[in-house]
């Protein structure tokens, strides 16, 4: 029943309730209107740097969503760090005074006579009755305000004592013996497992009962640990910033920042990672695949819990004992996730803390996540709403910072995209064939009619591609051919619009099937040999037989196939592939068709085979699933060093998913380095007058490639170091070279310039880039005929992200042509032509124009980001061809490049200023 509470004007819960402190979007407290002139930082930051804190403090204060740019080597972490941690650490002591005040007030409300309270009263009820109901909100409030300030005083008590090394009393109960312990626990969980089995064999492979088609309140479990012990370990949240960006590297170069800023002793800050990066234990370690790694520490916490409901006096069934991991004790987990809390460690030191402390780093950082001020994460954990819970991530009234976000929107739609070929549905149905016979017995009649479904919907999914189940899928034929589908009709042409989707995706959720069908899978026909029992050992070969059979015949085909086209490691990838169960990727795509029908589409793609033939979603609003994010939190900030086009930011992922403009920031600052240290200049025509022109109909010409060949001569002619060439595509960057080796202006190149070529497989990357580097240092030291490097790269390949081309190696970065993304490609059409019905045209262009024109400059500024890193470089950018010149296109370069471009119709003029440009270097350093 609802309390009524009268709204009388000494009533401290009335004013409370209305105070502006108490709004919407995670109880935001009122504004700190001054915002603040000085930020800690470890040294004198420059003027960008203090408006970019100032900027950010303002947005985090306000509840904003910001857009911030901020170049690379313009120290943009640091700004970060400081900005944020400043804003923070003001707002937890405003709501510390404010709370303060509260309870202070709240204590004099309740010392009022209930003579006054009921004078005031307007109520129609008795004043006892109306005295009452006020007392007891007023009670309630004071004793609410106390307990919170009893839990902040005592985390703050007890991080201060973590960081002056006192133990906690807690950690008594860790014994000396315990190290010992848990080694003769590891070892104990190997030996029984190689006991004999009786007739419940298996028993951790089989689905448990399920019980849960409506959506009936299940008993919460947190991080795998639901018992008594690990509950105590659960703690409420605080205001915390969690930071996300793309690769496990940036977010160690984050923490490391964050270790050299006047913060570092502070603040509790927490990195999390995935199983496969924190996993200390080896015998998990080895199994190589993140989804085996997964699928054994689960069975490893089941087997915990069922270990400790034995210890509680409940018959053990009969079987092999189950191995338990000896990293994952409460005690052990308990003191590691203080010690997280207490320093600040990227993963490397989580891991060595973790094997000092032999405890799991995976699971105690978890641990830590509600008392820390700061975490540190992979974007898939806070963009995946599954990813999310499963982390134990809560973003209500929290800050989220998006690093290196120039590809959110593409990161959203990949990560909620799927895609599943012939030769996985038909490997996923075969063995979840096989699994359902085999323990048709043993399995509730519930899970065998959702296998069933499963199965039902596999054959129409291979139906769609014009294949059959039961059917090797290298030998079934389908006439080649792309379709494009809405959600609905992909349901109907499969035949599968009678299965509710949402009621398997949460069978998947609960019963675990994917990890179980993998169990089974790796145990049966890993190596593609079936392991026997003593009792049964004829009955499990013949139930298992047509399981191998077929896997050992798809690794036969595939081998056979490697010997030509991969060295012996991409052949022993492709068997551990093969060997594994395809059946999280199939609960993937079944997540996938559960979106809105207009959302996304389907794509059909057959390949002339059913194996190489696809099913995809394909993503095409992201907007939906970023919209829970930004409504949760109480600011966002989206930042990066090229973060132009911000268009289709705003219009894709902001305006899309219900954000006003008024709520929308936008921050971009130059560069620290002098005007006179870069020179980006367009070139409209080479330097015997051939206009640049590289669309796709001209620049395959015999013509435009000499051209090309020239300009690139001239440069390695004035340009000391290294230069680095972007071309548009692999194919192109083969063509044109192909045409230079047989012209002879490859070895004209070569007599300038050392050349080096971006490899085709990432493993060998940090060896060219090594040759890349020890060749211009070389030559700058012998002083001979070569003048440096020249290295061939390809927009939005390997070298294009992340790669630094500072100094003298990249003095000059030149780009052939303009990067426009495939337009025949099935999959930008469609997208296309959804921005085209949802979106609003802008300055005479369709939105779906201005995605092309936006993907294309986003990729042309990545890889011209590479040169200037730091406030002492200095570098040249070379755009060759005439459409940068166009306005608009110059208006997607970054404000800090596009202010000092120029446009030259000829070629003299802007040869003449880059000799220019490297002369002055050369007599300022001598």
């Amino acid at each position: 029943m609802a309390l009524l509470i009268p709204q009388s004007s000494n009533s401290v819960v009335a004013r409370v309730l209305g105070n502006p402190m108490r709004t919407t979007r995670g109880g935001r407290f009122s504004t700190m209107e001054n915002g603040r002139a000085q930020f800690p930082f470890p040294y004198q930051p420059y003027n960008i740097q203090q408006d970019f804190m100032q900027a950010l403090y303002s947005a985090l204060n306000q509840g904003k969503v910001g857009i911030f740019e901020s170049p690379t080597g313009t120290g943009k972490s640091l700004s970060l760090i400081c900005g944020a941690l400043s804003w923070l650490t003001d707002y937890e002591e405003k709501k510390r005074k404010e709370t303060a005040a509260l309870l202070q007030e709240g204590e004099a409300a309740l010392s009022t006579s209930a003579a006054q309270s009921s004078t005031s009263s307007s109520s129609a009820e008795p004043d006892w009755i109306t005295d009452f109901v006020q007392k007891k909100a007023e009670r309630d409030l004071v004793s609410k305000l106390k307990e919170e300030e009893l839990k902040r005083k005592k985390r703050e008590e007890r991080l201060e004592m973590i960081r002056n090394n006192v133990q906690l009393k807690y950690a008594i109960k860790r014994k000396s013996c315990e190290e010992d312990e848990a080694f003769k626990l590891l070892q104990l969980s190997k030996d029984e497992q190689v006991e004999a089995a009786g007739e419940q064999e298996d028993e951790e492979l089989i689905i448990a009962e399920y019980e849960s088609d409506d959506e009936s309140k299940s008993k919460s479990r947190l991080y795998g640990a639901d018992d008594d012990e690990d509950e105590e370990l659960v703690e409420e949240h605080v205001t915390k910033i969690y930071y996300c960006s793309r690769t496990h590297s940036q977010l160690a170069q984050f923490v490391h920042e964050v270790q050299k800023s006047p913060f570092s002793k502070d603040i509790s800050l927490v990195t999390l990672g995935s199983r496969q990066n924190l996993c200390i234990n080896e015998e998990v370690r080895r199994l190589g695949s993140i989804q085996r790694i997964n699928d054994r520490c689960m069975e490893m916490q089941k087997n915990k819990h069922e270990k400790q409901h034995l210890e509680e006096g409940v018959k053990r069934k009969r079987g092999p004992a189950k191995g338990v991991c000896p990293y994952n004790k409460a005690s052990a987990l308990q003191q590691m996730r203080d010690d997280v809390l207490g320093a600040v460690h990227d993963i490397e030191q989580l891991l060595k803390l973790g094997r000092e402390k032999h405890s799991c780093p995976y699971y105690a950082s978890r641990l830590a996540v509600p008392p820390a001020q700061l975490v540190v994460l992979p974007y898939q954990m806070v963009l995946h709403e599954a990813t999310r819970r499963a982390a134990g991530i809560q973003l209500k009234g929290q800050v989220v910072i998006i690093d290196e976000a120039h590809n959110l929107s593409d990161t959203l739609s990949c990560i909620h995209s799927a895609e599943l070929t012939g030769a996985q549905l038909c490997r996923a149905q075969s063995q979840l064939s096989q699994y359902a016979d085999r323990y048709k017995s043993r399995l509730k009649a519930k899970n065998l009619m959702y296998i069933k479904q499963i199965l039902f919907v596999i054959e129409g999914l291979v139906r769609v591609l014009g294949g059959k189940v039961g059917q090797n899928p290298q030998s079934q034929t389908t006439q080649a051919g792309t379709q494009m589908l809405t959600i609905n009709d992909f349901l109907f042409k499969a035949r599968i619009d009678n299965i509710n989707l949402f009621k398997l995706q949460r069978y998947f959720e609960k019963s675990m099937i994917s990890r179980k069908l993998g169990g089974f899978v790796e145990k049966y026909a890993g190596s593609g040999v079936t392991l026997h029992t003593q009792s049964s050992s004829n009955k499990e070969n013949r139930r298992t037989e047509g399981l191998n059979r077929y896997l050992q015949s798809l690794q036969s085909n595939q081998s056979a196939a490697s010997v030509l086209q991969a060295d012996q490691q991409g052949s022993v990838e492709a068997d551990k592939i093969l060997s594994a169960s395809p059946m999280m990727q199939v609960e993937s795509f079944f997540m996938a068709l559960t979106n809105s029908n207009t959302d996304g589409r389907v794509v059909v793609h057959r390949q002339g085979t059913l194996s190489e033939s696809s099913v995809k979603f394909l993503l095409l609003n992201p907007a939906v699933h970023f919209a829970q994010v930004l409504k949760e939190c109480r600011a966002v900030i989206i930042a990066g060093g090229t973060m132009q086009p911000v268009s289709d930011f705003k219009q894709e992922l902001l305006f899309s998913a219900g954000v006003g403009k008024e709520r929308i920031v936008e921050f971009s600052c130059g560069h620290v380095i002098p005007p006179e240290n870069i020179l980006p200049l367009v070139l409209c025509s080479g330097p015997s007058g051939q206009e640049l022109d590289f669309t796709f109909q001209n620049r395959d010409s015999p013509r435009m490639m000499d051209e090309t060949g020239r300009i690139l001569s001239n440069i390695c002619n004035v340009v000391p170091g290294g230069v680095v060439c972007f071309f548009p595509s692999y194919e192109y960057s083969r063509q044109i070279v192909s045409h230079w080796e047989a012209s002879g202006a490859l070895s004209r190149l070569a007599n300038k310039k050392k050349i080096f070529q971006e490899p085709k497989k990432a493993s060998q990357v940090e060896q060219v880039l090594n040759e890349f580097s020890r060749c211009i240092q070389k030559c700058g030291q012998d002083g001979g005929g070569l003048t440096g490097a020249l290295l061939f790269c390809v927009v939005g390949g390997k070298m294009s992200e992340g790669i630094n081309f500072s100094d003298d190696l990249g003095r000059c970065v030149v780009m052939v042509g303009m990067p426009y993304p495939n337009i025949k490609s099935p999959e930008l059409q469609e997208k296309m032509s959804y921005l085209d019905k949802h979106l609003s045209h802008s300055q005479g262009r369709s939105p779906g124009q201005a995605l092309i024109e936006n993907l294309c400059m986003k990729a042309v500024n990545q890889s011209i980001g590479r040169a200037i890193r730091h406030r002492g470089d200095y570098s040249s950018i070379v755009l060759c061809d005439r459409r940068y010149s166009r306005p608009a296109t110059l208006s997607k370069l970054p404000t800090w490049i596009r202010d000092r471009t120029s446009s030259h119709a000829t070629f003299g003029p802007a040869f003449a200023a880059l000799r220019k440009f490297f002369l002055e270097k050369k007599q300022k350093q001598v």
